[in-house]
């Protein structure tokens, strides 16, 4: 059994913040590395990228949006609860290396997997430059965090209610035009990643995304979480999470994840009448 030690709600409740014991995988997990976890025997198996790792508390972060019957059901788990399973750490970890002037673009909880990054890439010698995204202030997580591990850092909402009004692509393209960049790392949902590539590619910056495909086992024995890199087939759990932004194709990566939305929606209108009754 792994404990929560601490529990904390952000973004109005709908993104959920656990730090949990797990002494072994704190020990050994590295930026970009994930776990899958199960809340008890009947669960279902959720890969989730570390946010943070404590090897002298024996402790990592995970942070996620409830978006499903299984992310609803981690978070009836309170502080003092238990996970029944969580395995890790899984994928390979970041490659980390000082290239100069680096820009690190997160959105939603795509911040939460940014953060060990950015900490790893400032650590080693590089300049980093940070851009946050979210639709509105409401939604903006870790901003302190990042805030603490970059050299400049950037916020754009939808709404223009925090920072600059529009995209993260919109700052970025400033950066590009006024910055020798020579790497970018992109982490949040899948359209905002393929429009960064997309525009990474017009200034020839290397690129990197974090994908988050269906999983299953995360061992590459399932198949479940194949995407389509540079026109071959990969597997996200062994030979990703992480990979070349402007390889992947993302528009079938979106098809697969839209393929059991419907019962996605089903089953967590379910858990919540019977929550609720």
């Amino acid at each position: 059994m792994f404990k929560i030690v601490k529990r904390e709600e952000m973004s109005e409740g709908t993104v959920i913040l656990n730090e949990i014991e797990a002494p072994l995988i704190a020990k050994k997990a590295k930026p970009g590395q994930f776990v899958i976890m199960k809340a008890n025997e009947t669960g279902e198996r959720i890969p989730l990228t570390m946010a943070d790792t404590d090897p002298e508390k024996g402790t990592i972060t995970v942070i996620y949006m409830v978006v499903g019957k299984s992310t609803a059901l981690f978070k009836t788990l309170q502080e003092g609860d238990a996970f029944q399973d969580i395995i890790g750490p899984l994928g390979k970890a970041t490659h980390l290396e000082k290239v100069g002037t680096v820009v690190c673009v997160g959105g939603g909880t795509g911040i939460a997997v940014l953060h060990p990054i950015t900490r790893g890439l400032k650590e080693i010698g590089n300049k980093m430059i940070t851009i946050l995204g979210a639709r509105n202030r409401e939604l903006l997580i870790l901003e302190d965090h990042m805030r603490s591990v970059s050299d400049e850092l950037h916020i754009t909402t939808d709404d223009g209610s925090y920072g600059r009004q529009g995209l993260v692509t919109d700052a970025l393209r400033d950066i590009l035009e006024a910055e020798d960049v020579k790497q970018v790392v992109a982490i949040g949902p899948v359209p905002m990643m393929k429009f960064v590539s997309r525009l990474t590619a017009e200034y020839n910056v290397p690129t990197m995304v974090s994908l988050n495909p269906i999983m299953v086992d995360g061992t590459g024995m399932c198949g479940g979480c194949r995407v389509s890199v540079g026109g071959t087939t990969q597997f996200a759990c062994v030979d990703g999470p992480e990979f070349d932004g402007h390889q992947v194709d993302y528009d079938e990566l979106m098809k697969r994840l839209q393929a059991y939305c419907e019962d996605e929606k089903k089953c967590y209108n379910e858990f919540c009448t019977l929550e609720q009754a």
